[in-house]
């Protein structure tokens, strides 16, 4: 895959990659992965995309995370902790080869659903 190919992925982590529970309730060895999540996060990976996990999650939660994403079997380059739990907006500016080309671009998933149902085609995924 050519430098210019290799995308930026931004992902929240509960609801999203695990089933979503309440902070409280976290523990590193009881979670459950969606349907789909690890699956593509292997094909990213493998294709040398870029992967930032972000996450509501405080920081005091950091190690837990990191273990309990990696007894999921998933991999990120960063991730950003302690985000607010509402909209997350994405700002980037265009492609100077092509100005019509937007390189802002999301996919919303429904709630502990997984990835199975989106279209990731639509991003170039």
């Amino acid at each position: 895959m050519s430098e210019k190919n290799i995308k930026t992925i931004f992902c929240d982590i509960d609801g999203t990659l695990l089933r979503q529970v309440d902070f409280n309730e976290l523990n590193e060895y009881d979670f459950e992965v969606l349907p789909g999540a690890l699956e593509k996060f292997r094909e990213w990976i493998a294709a040398g995309h870029h992967i930032v996990i972000t996450t509501a999650r405080p920081e005091s939660l950091r190690g837990m995370t990191i273990r309990q994403l990696g007894k999921a079997g998933f991999q990120c380059h960063q991730m950003v902790m302690g985000i607010g739990r509402e909209e997350r907006i994405l700002i980037n500016n265009n492609s100077s080869k092509d100005e019509e080309r937007n390189r802002a671009l999301s996919v919303s998933v429904k709630r502990d659903v997984g990835f199975n149902d989106s279209n990731w085609e639509e991003v170039g995924l």
